[in-house]
C-alpha cells in the first residue's frame, strides 16, 4: 500500500470515528433522563425532554382504568405543587398512599407525566406480634368484633398480593390452621413484604368479612 492510499484510509477512518462519536452522543443525550423536582416537572414545556421526578403519592389520588394507573405526586420537602402521572405498566405491591414514587417519562401537552418507568419504595417497619390475635381467633369472634380496632398476625397468602387500589390488597392466612381473611389496605407496603411474609395488621373487621387495615407491619 503506497503512502497516498494510507493517507486516504486514515482520513476515511477518522471520518467514521467522528460520525460514530456524534451518533453515540446524540443517542445518549436523548435517552438519558434529566432529574427534576415536582415543581420543575409541573412547569416543563418541552414534550421531548425525558425526565425523572421523585415525589410522594398524594393519598387517595390514584385510580386505574383500562389498565392505566393515574395518580398525583408531591414533594414533601418543598412546595405544595402536585404533578399528575399516568403509568401503563404493572404497579408494584409497595405502591400506595404517601409512598415514594420515582417516575421516569415525558410530560405531555396536557401537563401529565406519561411514565415509562415507575419505582416505588418505602421504609421497612416492624411490629411485635405478641399481643396480636391469630387469624383463626379473629374469625372465631364472628360479628362480635366487627368495627373493633385490633391487631392480627399472620402470613401473606402466596399469589394474593397486589398494588393499592384493588378491593383486596392480599389475603392474611393463619399458618397453623390455614384460616384466612381478605385484607383491604391502600397504604404503602414495605419492600420486604412478599408471599409468605409474616406481618402484623392493625385495623378492624368490616360487616362484609373484610379486614380493613390501617397499618401493615413486618412481624419482628
Amino acid at each position: 500500500m503506497n503512502a497516498k492510499m494510507k493517507k486516504r484510509l486514515v482520513a476515511v477512518s477518522g471520518v467514521i470515528i467522528i460520525v460514530l462519536i456524534l451518533v453515540l452522543a446524540f443517542v445518549g443525550g436523548n435517552s438519558a433522563a434529566k432529574t427534576v423536582s415536582v415543581a420543575e416537572a409541573a412547569e416543563l414545556t418541552d414534550q421531548n425532554q425525558k425526565i425523572q421526578v421523585t415525589g410522594n403519592v398524594v393519598p387517595e389520588s390514584f385510580s386505574t382504568e383500562n389498565a392505566i394507573l393515574t395518580f398525583r405526586i408531591y414533594d414533601p420537602d418543598a412546595t405544595s405543587e402536585e404533578l399528575e402521572v399516568r403509568y401503563g405498566g404493572a404497579a408494584a405491591s409497595t405502591f400506595g398512599n404517601d409512598v415514594t414514587a420515582i417516575c421516569t417519562g415525558k410530560v405531555g401537552a396536557d401537563g401529565v407525566l406519561e411514565a415509562s418507568e415507575l419505582v416505588t419504595k418505602c421504609p421497612s417497619k416492624y411490629e411485635s406480634g405478641t399481643d396480636a390475635l391469630t387469624v383463626d381467633r379473629l374469625l372465631g369472634y364472628g360479628s362480635e368484633i366487627t368495627g373493633t380496632m385490633v391487631k392480627v398476625a399472620g402470613e401473606v397468602k402466596p399469589g394474593t398480593l397486589g398494588p393499592a387500589g384493588q378491593t383486596v390488597r392480599f389475603a392474611l392466612v393463619d399458618p397453623a390452621t390455614g384460616a384466612e381473611v381478605p385484607v383491604a389496605f391502600d397504604g404503602a407496603l414495605a419492600d420486604a413484604i412478599t408471599d409468605d411474609t409474616a406481618v402484623v395488621l392493625t385495623g378492624s373487621m368490616g360487616s362484609d368479612g373484610m379486614f380493613d387495615a390501617t397499618d401493615v407491619a413486618l412481624e419482628g
